[in-house]
């Protein structure tokens, strides 16, 4: 952890780049992802959801802060990890949990669960079970932006475990020989599965990955939103410039395994407690946001929001439909 701190995108010190209302609003998305993810662990635990699940918890303020530098037009990709990004990019609770539950009404009809999940009203272009796959795919979506000559950019995330895959390097080069506007973002939860970033990794700067295509890249503390908005804000703002591609390596933390069924027996609990207790990025807004002059009960009434949007959305989600046999043909080709 201490190389860490190394080359850390921070909050400078005139205070946070945010405002009071921006951090109202991040602490509303992040909670609203925190519990989200809670309700979708315990359906789990019931047998509702089926297949794999991977839960976010604790990495909520990378994906937050990165989208409140975007605008509509920018696309995201992601790895299996994927329902922060999709509350994140405005896709409804309801329709990812009913999704999540095998239902008619999800997003793909029932048939992608959680890991293939997709929205194109939302210019969200799924959740990948295959490591590192989806980077290639961002590329792609980069270089339809800047075939169209928008200012839209690609932001393709992926996790430590991924940033030694053979086509995250191949992507690089493309990106860089295009200069496509393609944002990269590394969110290192420090584990690959069950293995350690530092003994899977022979590098342990992944924000330098992209050196030797020229790619500029920094290190920023995931587990606070104002640095990480503020790392973002200067990607974008590369990216929307012609400049080409630029990559974040997002220091974070999750708090429960892999996916459902990893009891995380490889790190002790007293890890995560420590990380729970002094890093946790809900906790560290709430605290700016009470210091600022915002009252608990504010913060109280959130919370309460937040509840019943969750709540909602796991009884939509469980008294849903499920899809119709004939599904199974549907979505299989596009003709034009």
């Amino acid at each position: 952890m201490a190389a860490a701190q190394e080359n850390t995108a921070r909050v400078g010190g005139n205070g946070p780049s945010l405002t009071r209302e921006q951090f109202m609003d991040a602490f509303h998305e992040m909670l609203l992802i925190r519990r989200f993810e809670e309700k979708a662990g315990q359906l789990y635990g019931m047998g509702l959801i089926g297949g794999f699940c991977h839960l976010y918890i604790g990495q909520e303020a990378v994906v937050v802060g990165i989208q409140m530098t975007l605008k509509d037009g920018d696309k995201l990709i992601t790895s299996y990890r994927d329902h922060g990004q999709m509350l994140a990019a405005g896709m409804t609770p309801r329709g990812v949990m009913a999704e999540l539950t095998g239902r008619a009404t999800g997003y793909s009809h029932g048939k992608g669960g959680s890991m293939h999940m997709f929205s194109r009203e939302k210019n969200f272009y799924g959740g990948h079970g295959i490591v590192g796959a989806q980077v290639a795919l961002g590329i792609g979506l980069a270089f339809a932006n800047k075939y169209r000559e928008t200012d839209e950019v690609s932001v393709a995330y992926f996790g430590d475990g991924a940033a030694n895959q053979g086509q995250v390097y191949e992507s690089f080069n493309l990106a860089a020989l295009h200069k496509l506007p393609c944002l990269f973002i590394i969110e290192n939860n420090l584990y690959g599965m069950g293995t350690s970033v530092e003994r899977a990794s022979a590098s342990h700067e992944l924000w330098r990955n992209g050196e030797p295509w020229g790619i500029p890249g920094k290190r920023v503390d995931g587990m606070d939103i104002a640095a990480v908005h503020e790392a973002a804000a200067e990607a974008v703002a590369h990216c929307r410039a012609g400049k080409g591609p630029y990559l974040l390596e997002m220091m974070t933390y999750r708090y429960r395994g892999h996916s459902m069924s990893d009891p995380a027996k490889y790190r002790k609990r007293e890890e995560v407690d420590q990380v729970r207790k002094t890093r946790d990025p809900i906790e560290h807004v709430r605290q700016i946001l009470l210091d600022a002059g915002v009252s608990e009960d504010s913060l109280r009434k959130i919370e309460d929001d937040v509840k019943a949007t969750v709540n909602d959305s796991a009884e939509f989600a469980q008294t849903s439909p499920e899809p119709d046999p004939a599904e199974l043909y549907t979505d299989v080709l596009l003709e034009a």
